[in-house]
């Protein structure tokens, strides 16, 4: 069993000894996911990068507990899917190299888009 089976699994044994299935559908677990995904943002609104990095020490706390929220819909709305996370991942990481191959560099155009 995966590390990411093993938190699912966890995952939907707290979920159901509660009783929320009925709320987890996949549009309900998809929006939380947004909601969760601009609640990370709002930590981060207003400040530049480099403010961000040195307050990292600080917001980290935070920052755990909005990445742990969104990993957890995340989760849950794969397992609602009968997706494996697990392999989905390692498929796009395959898809991604063949269409980003190392021999090609990229660069930027100066709209910067990605060139091929």
């Amino acid at each position: 069993m995966s590390s990411i089976e093993s938190l699912t699994t966890k995952i939907i044994e707290f979920r159901d000894a509660r009783k929320w299935k009925k709320f987890h559908t996949p549009k309900n677990l998809a929006l939380s996911l947004v909601i969760e995904t601009g609640e990370l943002f709002e930590i981060m609104q207003w400040k530049e990068d480099q403010e961000i990095l040195t307050d990292i020490n600080k917001l980290k706390p935070q920052l755990e507990d909005e990445l742990a929220d969104i990993a957890i819909y995340l989760l849950l709305l794969a397992h609602e899917f009968d997706i494996n996370l697990a392999s989905a991942i390692q498929l796009k990481i395959a898809k991604n190299s063949k269409k980003y191959p190392l021999d090609k560099k990229a660069e930027f155009e100066k709209d910067n888009v990605l060139s091929e």
